[in-house]
Parts: structure tokens; C-alpha cells; sequence
């Protein structure tokens, strides 16, 4: 049976080179590939990493990474100068603290130039000598990848924090957790995500990010206190039944408190609120005695319930102190 056809789409397309698909396509992840395709559909026409990501529904990062990509490997060039790595050499240092580490860096090193030019790419701005320090201590004394080191630059302006000395904590931070790879920082960044998220929803704020002063807050309590999610709802949940309004003051009261008081999980709050109440109660029994006339077999029946509820006390605390260091 013959078929007499009709194509309803028109030749207008663009081509693929056979080198690219023999040789680099395998190699590349699907984001940049599809980066490679979308430039050359529009190659001529004036691009830049916010058309490209909207029209890909990718973040700017993901596609300056993709160009960047594929400018290393001889596919595409950038008619775009770009910013020295600030000239750094073994004689240039980077202070932490009162201490002189030496940024032991060759000038002309290309992935550290590469990262450079991304972040500042990415953060719109060109870095100082000390700031470009800053990225030399991390890639080149904490042995931070510079892909890492890129994910990180994306990851902090997207939630509002343009601070390059926020990037260095946080990087110190990954570093110290021993997260080397963007797979595991991803990983690391979703987590704390739904931690946030969890937080907000408890507070009824679920419409809505956390602002600055807020992430703070909730940074503390996941990071430097450590507590679990459970135990940081806990305190939410507390504040809210407390105060009837959402305050994350309030809330780091308690979590304070009960950070200095060694707890771990939400069994230390439970021990804790039974010492608590085992407390309030022999204090409102001993202010119910005072003033009152008693014969000596009704002080003598006071002062056994007192001394027991001091026992119990020394019980309690006993077995909290057991937990803490279980």
C-alpha cells in the first residue's frame, strides 16, 4: 500500500553537529545538553542566563554551569572577558581569626578561575581581592570542590543571603559535616528545607518563607543545637498554646533552656516537665503550710510528704542525667 504524505511541520530546524553527538552528547548530564540545544536553536541572537533559564524552567546557576561546561570542553565560546582570579600567588594570605593561613594557590589555576567567574557571574558584582581570598581559603585550603563551590554561591543567593562572609560560614559548615560532593550538599539543603517548612507550617506560616531573622532562628536550632525536628516542633507547639501567636523568640527561650538542660529528644522534655511539676507541687504545699497552726503529727506527715517529694526530685533528676549521657 503506497502512502502519500503530507508533513505538517515545516524544514525550519536547526543542526546538530555530528561531533557534538558523537563526541561530547554521552558525556554530558541532560540539563546541559538541553542548555546546548536551546543556545544553538538561537545562536546570532543576543542570550543571556535569565532568557535561557526561563525558557528551560532551570535556575540562572544551573545554566551558567551548563555554559560553563561547555566552554571547557571547546564547544561553545563566550565572547565575554573574564574576571582574573585577583592575581593570587604563595605569598598572598587569608586571615582567619588571629591566624595567618597562607593561600597556597597557583594564579593560573583554571577551575578556581572558572569558579570566580561564575560566582561573580551569578552575583552580579565584581569581588574584591579579599573576597576573592575568601573563595581561595575554601577551595584551596579546605579542599572544597569548585563545583561545591558553585552549588553553594547558587544556593545562598536564592534564599537571600548575598553575604560573602554568610557563604564562608556555611561552606566551613559543609566542610565540617564532610559533605564534598553537590549531590550531598543537596541532599544536606533539602533536608534543612523541610525542616524550615515544618517549622513555618507549626506556626501557621505556611503561605510564606521564612525571612532572614527567621531562618536564623531556625538554623540555630537544627544546627547548633542539633535538636531533632520533633523537639524543635515541640517548642513551637509550646509557644503557640503559650502566647497564641507566633514567635520565634519565645520559642528560642525554650529551646535554650532546654538546650543548657542537656536535652536530646522529646523523652528529656517529658522527664524534665515531671521534675518541673513534681517541684511546683512541694512548693504549693509548702506555702499552703506556712501560717497555719499544726500539732506536731500533722508537721511530722508534712515533713514526710516533703522530704519525699525531695526524693523524687533527686530520683528524677538522677535519671535524666543517665539519659543525657546515654
Amino acid at each position: 500500500m503506497a502512502w502519500e504524505l503530507n508533513h505538517k511541520i515545516q524544514v525550519n530546524g536547526t543542526l546538530v553537529p555530528n561531533a557534538f553527538i558523537d563526541e561530547h552528547m554521552a558525556k554530558a548530564s541532560g540539563e546541559y545538553v538541553k542548555v546546548y540545544l536551546y543556545l544553538l536553536r538561537h545562536q546570532g541572537e543576543a542570550a543571556d542566563a535569565g532568557t535561557v533559564a526561563e525558557a528551560l524552567h532551570y535556575t540562572e546557576g544551573d545554566v551558567i554551569r551548563a555554559v560553563s561546561y561547555w566552554e571547557k570542553a571547546g564547544v561553545l565560546e563566550v565572547q565575554e572577558e573574564k574576571v582574573p582570579a585577583a592575581s593570587l600567588s604563595e605569598s598572598d594570605t587569608y586571615m582567619t581569626g588571629k591566624k595567618k593561613d597562607k593561600v597556597n594557590l597557583p594564579a593560573d589555576d583554571d577551575d578556581f578561575t572558572q569558579l570566580l567567574y561564575i560566582a561573580q557571574k551569578y552575583m552580579n558584582k565584581i569581588f574584591t581581592r579579599r573576597e576573592c581570598e575568601i573563595f581561595a581559603y575554601l577551595y584551596g585550603e579546605l579542599k572544597l570542590p569548585a563545583e561545591l563551590l558553585e552549588y553553594l554561591v547558587e544556593f545562598c543567593v536564592q534564599n537571600g543571603h548575598t553575604s560573602i562572609r554568610y557563604m564562608e560560614t556555611v561552606a566551613i559548615n559543609w566542610h565540617k559535616k564532610g559533605i564534598a560532593t553537590v549531590e550531598e550538599a543537596k541532599g544536606y539543603t533539602a533536608g534543612f528545607h523541610k525542616d524550615a517548612f515544618a517549622v513555618m507550617k507549626a506556626f501557621g506560616l505556611n503561605d510564606r518563607r521564612p525571612a532572614a531573622a527567621e531562618r536564623q532562628f531556625i538554623e540555630s536550632w537544627f544546627r547548633d543545637y542539633g535538636f531533632t525536628r520533633e523537639v524543635v516542633l515541640e517548642a513551637c507547639n509550646r509557644t503557640i498554646k503559650s502566647t497564641h501567636t507566633p514567635s520565634f523568640n519565645y520559642a528560642d527561650k525554650i529551646l535554650t533552656e532546654w538546650k543548657k538542660a542537656g536535652v536530646k529528644n522529646l523523652s528529656d522534655v517529658e522527664d524534665l516537665d515531671m521534675i518541673r511539676q513534681s517541684q511546683e507541687k512541694g512548693k504549693s504545699q509548702e506555702k499552703r503550710g506556712e501560717g497555719k497552726r499544726a500539732d506536731s503529727r500533722r508537721g511530722n506527715r508534712f515533713h514526710n510528704f516533703e522530704q519525699s517529694a525531695t526524693d523524687y526530685d533527686s530520683l528524677m533528676m538522677e535519671k535524666v542525667r543517665a539519659r543525657m549521657k546515654e
